[in-house]
């Protein structure tokens, strides 16, 4: 099964928060994305709105012709927000205040009753929900409990070991991933993944089988700046 590519756009806008104006538009590069052949387009709209804000969501919404993927933190205002914005898929993911970027996946087994209000309330509005979460058994068992339509299993320390080329940490990660990607499917739910992916390590990921869809920002958005939207995703296409 070929993977989707969805692109994550938030430094886009870090970048034109960077001076406080308006470039470069999030909403032109979801559309440089698009048509460079990506699937879908990820932004993660944060409590301190750090980088995307309001109206890029409601802008990206009328203007994404392929899906947008909503990442947020399980928040009451939060989740009332996405069901007036209606993405395709919100992604349920853990949040902190002072973190550089996520650091690890949402405690589901630990949440369980929050998280399964949360699905409950997005999927009533026709909203397709995933749960971003780290590659474990009881994790998964309670995103099923949760009642997510996807799992999106966080490629962190996958990510990390490859970059210390570490082989056994990641022959041991690629093998953790492989496993709940199967007792995933086998418990009903879709599997995504992505977190620290990029031109360099993409390709393990990508031989896994039953990843439907891999998001990726960073590296994307740092490659976009030396060779333009179109090309870095183009790239990365090909890599998968």
């Amino acid at each position: 099964m070929a993977k989707r590519l969805c692109v994550n756009i938030d430094h886009i806008a870090t970048i034109r928060e960077a001076r406080k104006v308006r470039e470069p538009e999030p909403v032109t590069a979801a559309m440089l994305a698009e048509l460079a052949g990506c699937h879908g387009i990820t932004v993660h709209l944060r409590q301190d709105r750090r980088h995307i804000n309001d109206s890029d969501v409601h802008l990206l919404r009328h203007t994404v012709s392929s899906s947008l993927n909503l990442e947020m933190a399980v928040v009451p205002a939060m989740i009332a927000f996405a069901k007036q914005v209606l993405p395709n898929m919100v992604t349920l993911v853990p949040e902190t205040p002072n973190e550089i970027t996520t650091e690890g996946g949402l405690n589901v087994e630990a949440k369980l009753a929050e998280v399964t209000d949360a699905v409950q309330s997005l999927r009533s509005s026709g909203i397709l929900v995933s749960l971003f979460i780290e590659a474990k058994i009881e994790q998964v068992k309670a995103a099923r409990k949760a009642g997510a339509d996807y799992v999106e299993f966080h490629t962190g320390a996958y990510a990390n070991a490859f970059e210390l080329r570490r082989e056994d940490e990641i022959e041991l990660e690629l093998s953790k991933l492989q496993d709940q990607i199967t007792f995933a499917i086998k418990s009903g739910l879709k599997v995504n993944a992505g977190h620290g992916l990029n031109y360099r390590n993409i390709h393990r990921i990508a031989e896994l089988n039953g990843i439907e869809e891999l998001n990726i920002g960073h590296s994307i958005v740092s490659r976009a700046a030396l060779v333009g939207m179109e090309r870095a995703v183009k790239e990365m296409l090909s890599l998968i």
